[in-house]
């Protein structure tokens, strides 16, 4: 069983990539550093998702783990729709400007 201590929230999981280029000399470009923090979201959410069920079928018994899980999976859920309302805003900001 993972201690609590174990689990480790990166909402930034390209941000050490992006700091050294890649062997092509190029920087990872926005579409991939979105598509690796959609696919740790998903991670965090999965991870829950096991926790609360092996909670409910009697697997564990340690409900600080769970309530712990479950809280990271919201909190970067929400800290991506956060991220996803300021792009759409600077979007539709952008669309507003006249050319």
């Amino acid at each position: 069983m993972n201690g609590v201590n174990s689990f480790n929230i990166n909402l930034f999981p390209g941000s050490s990539a992006q700091k050294e280029p890649l062997s092509n000399g190029l920087l990872p470009n926005f579409k991939s550093f979105l598509n690796e923090s959609i696919s740790e979201i998903n991670k965090f959410q999965l991870q829950a998702e096991k926790v609360v069920n092996d909670f409910a079928i009697g697997k564990t018994d340690n409900i600080h783990e769970v309530l712990l899980t479950a809280e990271k999976a919201d909190i970067a859920l929400q800290f991506t729709m956060q991220i996803r309302n300021k792009i759409l805003d600077a979007y539709n900001e952008i669309m507003r400007m006249q050319v």
